[in-house]
């Protein structure tokens, strides 16, 4: 049997230690078809979402997926991101967080994306151009 994943364990252990010190827990998303979140607010694929208990109702950090409801410009949405779709979860205040790697979906018998385990063989792209990396600023 493979072991779970860490990384929604992580996640749940950032969230924790960014409110036992009064920091703001924002999670960044890569924006696919099995993510629910407002498409507005989408922005080059990705989005920015405050999870701190005063901004959202309901929150669930599971193993598969992130829940909860919230306001995005005075309207209630639900939002979804399976845990394959995060990429990170930082302080806004100070910008210290971990950082994931993309996971490469595939769909399981059921019909279900799942997180791609397999090993890449010759048929799969070449890995991006090696270049200057480049970052930018989340507020």
């Amino acid at each position: 049997m493979e072991p779970t994943s860490t990384k929604p364990y992580m996640i749940r252990a950032l969230y924790e230690w960014c409110v036992d010190n009064g920091l703001t827990p924002h999670l960044m998303v890569a924006v696919d078809a099995n993510t629910r979140v407002p498409m507005g607010y989408v922005k080059d694929g990705e989005i920015v979402l405050n999870i701190n208990y005063s901004a959202t109702k309901g929150l669930q950090l599971e193993n598969e997926s992130i829940s909860f409801s919230a306001r995005f410009n005075g309207v209630s949405s639900n939002v979804h991101v399976p845990m394959a779709a995060v990429r990170g979860i930082f302080a806004r205040e100070n910008g210290q967080g971990l950082f994931f790697e993309a996971e490469p979906q595939t769909v399981s018998s059921a019909g279900v994306e799942v997180a791609d385990t397999s090993h890449p063989d010759e048929n799969t792209p070449p890995p991006p151009p090696k270049g200057r990396p480049s970052l930018k600023v989340v507020k």
